[in-house]
């Protein structure tokens, strides 16, 4: 069977805060410090430096007193093991820094350096989930991702975690969710942002906003606007 790339999208942001709160990113994302070096924290670890790239799945806090600039690598196959957060130097830093600021070489390029291993995609299923990241309120249901596989809902699921590293239903949160930062960092309302992304409500964005970014949505305007002042 013949095998695709999936579009995985990059998503960088940028807020001037002095404190991430309690958070788990779905997925692995590269921080920096804006002006001074950066500290990610949890109960059992505390890892400090100019650029670090965190695991998913794990719940952690972050120092950044003069603000950070952060990269999220929807569908990295990267692990740490148990470990929060790895520091990046030399030549590593250097092409996460231009990953950031110099678009998509130098952030294929990064993938390509911190990838652990990739997934073979079936075309099928390359088809499902840029039709997921293109309509962020999607209403596909596994029944429906099961009959595009032509496979067994159970094996449908297993199919799509290994390929994007995410649950069926994380991964259309998560393209909801990056969809509202996105018109949030843009200038749009809270509230039109949480419709536009198929969220129930503005309640319903906040608390999701909250336990992927570790910031409210109001927090992250007020963070934006010292970020890039108008």
């Amino acid at each position: 069977m013949a095998h695709a790339a999936v579009p995985f999208s990059t998503s960088v942001f940028s807020v001037e805060v002095a404190r991430i709160g309690l958070h788990c990113n779905p997925v692995p994302c590269v921080i920096m410090g804006r002006n001074k070096s950066l500290t990610v924290a949890n109960r059992k670890e505390v890892v400090a430096g100019d650029v670090l790239v965190i695991q998913p799945g794990i719940e952690h806090t972050v120092v950044c007193s003069g603000g950070l600039n952060v990269m999220y690598l929807d569908g990295l196959p990267w692990s740490a093991g148990s470990r929060l957060a790895e520091r990046l130097q030399g030549r590593l830093a250097d092409l996460a820094i231009d990953a950031m600021f110099r678009g998509s070489d130098a952030q294929a390029a990064l993938r390509q350096r911190l990838a652990s291993g990739a997934t073979q995609v079936p075309p099928q299923l390359v088809a499902v989930i840029e039709d997921l990241i293109a309509e962020p309120m999607s209403r596909m249901t596994q029944c429906e991702l099961a009959d595009r596989l032509q496979a067994e809902r159970t094996k449908a699921l297993r199919l799509f975690k290994a390929a994007t590293g995410q649950t069926f239903r994380r991964f259309k949160q998560w393209s909801g969710l990056q969809h509202a930062a996105r018109k949030i960092a843009s200038g749009e309302l809270v509230r039109t942002a949480a419709m536009d992304a198929g969220f129930a409500d503005t309640a319903h964005l906040t608390r999701t906003f909250r336990a992927s970014f570790g910031l409210t949505p109001s927090e992250a305007i007020a963070g934006l606007a010292k970020a890039w002042p108008i």
